[in-house]
């Protein structure tokens, strides 16, 4: 599959005339949880050419589109942000492009942009920003989980309140390994056998079976998600401006790119 993968990123290379930057694998094979029969949602960061941001048109605009998404299929979902949008999206922290920084699956990367990111990332780290993301991810998982009764949903519900948690306890991005925030949180008993349960089972192929609904897990989140809803309340949003260092690294990246 890594293969079939890196053949077609340099497809969209040629296709698209950019240059990938870094691709990694996101969802439940970056989190530990996938099963054999489990997708491959690969993710990249791309740069244009330079006379491409020599336009009097902004990026995102009209035919100038900041992103590539190829058509989805059973076994491969891929899509890109064209690198000023990744920017953009760094500066207010985004949760989604910190764990792409933090996947260990990773199918190309050039180190002079994917280390200074790495570098930048405790900087602009928003813990606020953060928490409304895992809070959200949990609320819709956990909804579709009683409309559904996944297994994939239950899990994703609980690795979102999970990641509220440590955000909160640590004020850092969390672990992006689903084992690794269950072993910070999660004691032994009756939840983590539970937890533990629908891992095997998730990972058995079975992450769309039907799950008679578990008292224990239900109550959890609900009490969770209530909680964490009450602490988001009483922060404020404070955003370090980082715009500076990330127009230099955007230069720096486009003169290294295209010498």
């Amino acid at each position: 599959m890594n293969e079939l993968i890196l053949k077609k990123l340099i497809e969209i290379e040629e296709r698209f005339q950019v240059k990938v930057l870094y691709a990694v694998e996101s969802g439940s094979r970056a989190w530990g949880i996938h099963s054999k029969d489990s997708d491959y949602d690969v993710r990249f960061i791309y740069i244009h050419q330079p006379n491409w941001y020599l336009s009097i048109d902004p990026q995102g605009v009209g035919a100038k589109r900041d992103v590539i998404e190829l058509p989805i299929n059973d076994v491969l979902d891929i899509s890109g942000w064209e690198i000023t949008k990744a920017l953009r999206l760094f500066r207010k922290g985004n949760p989604t492009l910190l764990e792409w920084l933090r996947s260990d699956n990773i199918y190309c990367q050039k180190p002079s942009l994917v280390t200074r990111l790495r570098s930048l990332a405790p900087e602009i780290f928003n813990p606020t920003a953060s928490l409304h993301h895992y809070l959200n991810m949990a609320k819709n998982n956990y909804q579709l989980y009683l409309q559904k009764s996944e297994i994939k949903n239950c899990l994703y519900a609980i690795r979102s309140i999970l990641a509220c948690k440590w955000i909160k306890e640590n004020k850092t991005p969390p672990p992006i390994r689903f084992n690794d925030l269950v072993g910070a949180f999660v004691s032994e008993g009756q939840l983590r056998k539970k937890i533990e349960h629908l891992v095997v089972r998730k990972m058995a192929g079975y992450e769309s079976e039907k799950e008679v609904s578990i008292s224990i897990m239900n109550e959890c989140l609900e009490s969770e998600i209530s909680r964490i809803e009450a602490y988001v309340q009483t922060l404020s949003v404070k955003v370090e401006d980082s715009t500076k260092k990330l127009d230099d690294l955007f230069r720096n990246v486009l003169k290294e790119m295209y010498k």
